[in-house]
This record gives structure tokens, sequence and C-alpha cells, in this order.
């Protein structure tokens, strides 16, 4: 059975002193899938395609899906969520003219998880389905802790005595699950 794998660590200075001392959990994601894994693990569960036309149509539809969403259009995967652009842009002072390309900072790829009866990917929900596992409990934490980390960039202690980070170099905001200072409120929007 899949389980998702967690750390723990304690906050040692924030600026919300409230949760100086606490203790709190964070996911350890241990590897990135690319699109080709994406497509072996498809066709080895049954599939009646090889794992060549899986791969072949999960990179049409990724083109497909980018090409939607510069149409000002949101891509719906029932079962798994909505696609869709947002934009952060410079502020102008009224009677400017707004230029799109000057203005615009970036444009970003959201996902908003299926929220539908049949198949609700919530925060909540997605909580009651996972079954979990410490990483002190693996048989090789520290290797996998440090795959972990040489993808993300950041130092994970096994410790929590010895964390005072979400690994990332910041301290994380405990309103925001206690993992996670990057934006990500669980909710699938940022």
């Amino acid at each position: 059975m899949a389980k998702v794998i967690y750390d723990c660590y304690v906050i040692k200075n924030n600026v919300n002193t409230e949760s100086i001392g606490k203790v709190y959990g964070r996911v350890i994601n241990t590897e990135t899938v690319n699109l080709r894994q994406l497509a072996r693990h498809i066709a080895e569960h049954g599939s009646l395609y090889t794992i060549d036309v899986v791969h072949g149509v999960l990179l049409k539809a990724q083109g497909c899906i980018i090409e939607m969403l510069l149409e000002s259009k949101r891509v719906k995967l029932d079962g798994l969520g909505t696609f869709y652009l947002s934009g952060t842009s410079k502020g102008r002072t009224q009677g400017e003219g707004f230029n799109p390309k000057d203005d615009f900072k970036g444009l970003h790829i959201r996902f908003r998880p299926d929220m539908t009866v049949e198949e609700n990917l919530s925060s909540p929900l997605m909580l009651r389905r996972a079954t979990f596992v410490k990483v002190n409990d693996l048989i090789n934490p520290t290797t996998l802790l440090t795959e972990a980390n040489s993808e993300s960039g950041g130092e994970t202690p096994t410790d929590p005595s010895q964390s005072g980070s979400n690994g990332s170099g910041t301290t994380p905001n405990p309103s925001q699950g206690g993992g996670s200072n990057d934006g990500d409120n669980g909710d699938g929007m940022e």
C-alpha cells in the first residue's frame, strides 16, 4: 500500500511567537516522476496500450493543455481537477494605459483539485485517504532525505530538535499547514 512519508520539525524562531517550540509535520517528496515514467506506470497497470503509445498521448495532451490555457480556457480533467492561468502584474497609475507585454510580470499555471461528490480531492478528504509513515521509520531515511533535498535544494533534519526551518531556508508559517512557505495553503489555489 502506498504511504505518504513525513517528517517533523520544531520552530525555534518566528515572528509569530506562539509557534516557537511547537512541532510541525511536513510531507517528504522522494522523487519527481517525469512524463515517460508516468507513461510506463500507466502501461504497467493493465493498459491495452504500450508505453510508447501512452507516452505519445500524454505528450499530445500536455501540448494541447498549454495551447488551451493560452487561449484563456480552463482545462478540467474529470476526477483530477482543473488547470487555469493566472497573472501577476505591475501597478499602473490610472490613465497611463496598461500594456500586457510590459506590465504582466508573469503568467502562472494553476491547479484546483476536483471537488465533485464522485472524486473529492479536497485537502481534508485527501488527508482521510492517506496512510502515513514517518521518515525515521524507513530502512534508510538518510539516503531518502539526501535524494529529496537534492531535488528541493533544502536541508531536512531527521531530528526535530535540530530543525528551525522548513528546509527551504525560510521559517514556515503555521497558518499554512506548517511545512510550506511557498504560497500553497493546501486548497489547490495560490
